[in-house]
C-alpha cells in the first residue's frame, strides 16, 4: 500500500524545493539590488553636496578659525602623512605575524589562545587604542599630542585585522602549490615567498586596502593622540607636531567649529575623504586587475 505513495512523496517534496529555491534566489538579488541602490545613494549624496564645490583653494589653504573662505590644506597633508606612517609601522608586524601563525606556529593551546586574543584586538573600539596613545606617548612618554604618537596607535588599531587576514589568505592556498615547490628541492622560507604569498596576495592586498581605509577615515584615535590643531604649515614632516586629520576636521567642523561657511567646509571635507578613500582602495586593487588582464591575453 504504501510503494504508489513513495513517489509521489518525493516529487512533491522535490516541488516544494525548487519553489524554496526560486523564492531564495529571488530573495538575495533582491536583498543585493537593495544593498548596492543604498550604498550608490549614499555615495552621490555625499559626493553632490560637496565635490561639485571644491577647487584647489580648499585643498591648500589653511583652515580658519573664525573667518570664512578656510581651506584643508595641513590636514590634507597630516591625512596622509599618519596612514604612511602607520602603513609602515604595522605592514610588516602585521604580515609576518600572519606568516607565523599560518606556517610556523605548532598547532597547540598556546597558538590557539594567541589566535584568540588577536580575534579579540580585532573587535576592540578605536577609542581604547587611543586610550592606549595616551598612556604611552602623552603619560609615560610625555611627548603630547603628536603625529608620531597618532600613527603609532593607527598601527596598533590595524595590526589584529592585518594579522588574522594574512593568516587566513595563507591557509586557504592549496596544499598541492606548497608540495610542488618542496618537490623542486625549495626550502621553507622559499615556499612562502615564491609561492604562497604570490597566490594569498590576491586577499592580502585586500584586507591591507581595508585597513587604509579605516585608518584614513578614523577619528576616534586621532583626536586622542593628535590634538584638534595643526602646526600651521602646509608641508610639515615633524613628527612631534599636532598632527589634526580630515576625520578629525570634518567631525570638528561639523560640532564645534564657528566659521560663517562651517556646512559648506563639512560638505567639501566629507566629499574628499569619501573620494580619497574610494581611491585609495581604487590604487590597491589596480595591480590585481592589472596581473588577471596579462594572465587572461
Amino acid at each position: 500500500m504504501s510503494t504508489p505513495t513513495a513517489p509521489y512523496s518525493f516529487k512533491k517534496r522535490k516541488k516544494f524545493t525548487t519553489y524554496m529555491d526560486r523564492f531564495a534566489t529571488a530573495a538575495f538579488w533582491v536583498l543585493g539590488i537593495l544593498i548596492v541602490v543604498l550604498i550608490v545613494w549614499l555615495l552621490f549624496t555625499i559626493l553632490k553636496n560637496g565635490i561639485t564645490k571644491v577647487d584647489w583653494g580648499f585643498l591648500t589653504k589653511l583652515p580658519e578659525e573664525i573667518d570664512s573662505g578656510g581651506g584643508i590644506g595641513p590636514i590634507l597633508f597630516n591625512s596622509f602623512y599618519v596612514l604612511i606612517l602607520s602603513l609602515i609601522f604595522s605592514l610588516p608586524i602585521g604580515i609576518g605575524a600572519g606568516i607565523y601563525m599560518a606556517e610556523y606556529a605548532a598547532p597547540n593551546k598556546f597558538t590557539e589562545l594567541m589566535r584568540i586574543c588577536v580575534e579579540g584586538l580585532a573587535s576592540v573600539p578605536s577609542i581604547v587604542f587611543g586610550l592606549i596613545g595616551i598612556s604611552i606617548f602623552i603619560e609615560f612618554f610625555e611627548v603630547g599630542l603628536t603625529i608620531i604618537g597618532a600613527a603609532v596607535s593607527l598601527a596598533f588599531l590595524n595590526l589584529p585585522v592585518l594579522t588574522r587576514v594574512t593568516e587566513e589568505a595563507i591557509r586557504s592556498v592549496p596544499r598541492d602549490i606548497r608540495e610542488a615547490s618542496y618537490a623542486l628541492g625549495a626550502a621553507k622560507y622559499q615556499v612562502i615567498l615564491t609561492a604562497v604569498l604570490p597566490v594569498a596576495s590576491r586577499s592580502i592586498i585586500t584586507g591591507v586596502s581595508l585597513v587604509a581605509g579605516r585608518a584614513f577615515g578614523e577619528s576616534a584615535v586621532i583626536i586622542l593622540t593628535a590634538g584638534l590643531s595643526t602646526s600651521g604649515e602646509l608641508w610639515d614632516f615633524n613628527l612631534f607636531a599636532p598632527g589634526e586629520t580630515l576625520a578629525v576636521h570634518l567631525w570638528y567642523v561639523q560640532s564645534e567649529a564657528i566659521v560663517a561657511d562651517a556646512k559648506e567646509v563639512a560638505d567639501k571635507s566629507a566629499a574628499v575623504l569619501l573620494f580619497v578613500v574610494l581611491m585609495i582602495n581604487l590604487l590597491f586593487r589596480l595591480p590585481l586587475w592589472l596581473k588577471d588582464r596579462r594572465l587572461n591575453k
